[in-house]
């Protein structure tokens, strides 16, 4: 779930937000970014359980419908094609799901009812549930295609939904584009005899990748100092205030990976560096970072000091 160019974003927004001196709380440090990455995963129980609450939902609406003192024959007799939905059944009744949300305490939608209120309005309004529904029976195939084309269509572009998430937590955002993509991968691999643990995926692919992302935060902070005087001394002709801050991070985490980090291929570190910049930065942000990154790798070879092993890594 949680790649490395994501993970690099994590550490750069704490490096960004450290703005102290070298080695300075570097546990607060530590524990900020597991927290941020350890979020991530409770942004990702949350959004997958707009999916079981829009399915409650709609079993609610349906009982209330037939409560109805005059209600018609149509809400006597509903179409339950919706509440019957084969993927949204896996989801409600998957227990572990339902003990994991618990033990996170991600309960947000029992308090903020309205939201998924809102969703379930846009979702009954839509021309393709008006298609679904139009028949009262289908198979686990168009079920989940129908889930997905909801979550794609209906749930991960509400605004409503956007606002709210950015005013619980501001680095959600960042991390929205990320869960999105997971979730819409798992329902599109999800069958009728998925384990529970399917929707329940680690968030790192492996411990690699966590070790990397300390690894990447510690020896980044540990050697500011250094790394900032090789930026300088290839910006001389430049007012350091005209540099950008998130441009200098990234310049002082890629030369980290140069120097620190023997089997990460320096092309791959500029290109993952020149993408977080056109996202992060300035427009001319990522022609900078290159032109200063192209300058440290080939006075780095020519010395013989780019610490690099295995083929290709150069």
């Amino acid at each position: 779930m949680l790649n490395r160019r994501h993970i690099r974003i994590k550490v750069m927004q704490v490096i960004y937000a450290f703005q102290g001196n070298e080695s300075d709380d570097l546990k607060i440090n530590q524990r900020f970014l597991g927290h941020s990455m350890e979020n991530m995963y409770n942004l990702y129980l949350l959004i997958l359980s707009l999916l079981v609450e829009i399915q409650a939902k709609a079993e609610d609406h349906l009982i209330k419908s037939q409560k109805k003192h005059l209600a018609t024959q149509e809400e006597k007799n509903p179409n339950r094609k919706f509440v019957n939905n084969e993927l949204l059944l896996l989801l409600k009744e998957n227990t572990l799901l339902k003990e994991t949300l618990e033990s996170r305490k991600v309960t947000n939608w029992k308090l903020d009812d309205e939201y998924i209120d809102v969703l379930f309005k846009s979702l009954i309004e839509s021309d393709l549930y008006k298609e679904y529904m139009s028949t009262k029976t289908s198979t686990f195939k168009e079920d989940k295609s129908f889930i997905i084309d909801v979550f794609k269509e209906i749930i991960a572009p509400n605004d409503k939904l956007y606002n709210y998430l950015e005013d619980k937590n501001i680095t959600w955002l960042d991390d929205l584009p990320v869960i999105n993509t997971a979730i819409v991968k798992l329902l599109r691999k999800a069958n009728p005899n998925i384990s529970q643990s399917h929707f329940l995926p680690q968030l790192f692919k492996d411990e690699d990748d966590r070790v990397f992302a300390n690894n990447l935060l510690n020896k980044t902070l540990l050697n500011l100092t250094a790394l900032s005087k090789e930026i300088e001394g290839k910006t001389a002709n430049w007012d350091k205030d005209r540099i950008a801050n998130i441009d200098f991070v990234l310049l002082q985490m890629a030369i980290c990976e140069f120097q620190k980090f023997s089997s990460i291929p320096v092309k791959v570190t500029i290109n993952e560096y020149l993408e977080i910049a056109k996202e992060y930065s300035t427009p001319k942000s990522s022609v900078f970072i290159n032109g200063i990154l192209d300058k440290l790798v080939k006075e780095y070879s020519d010395k013989g000091t780019l610490n690099k092993v295995g083929r290709g890594l150069i």
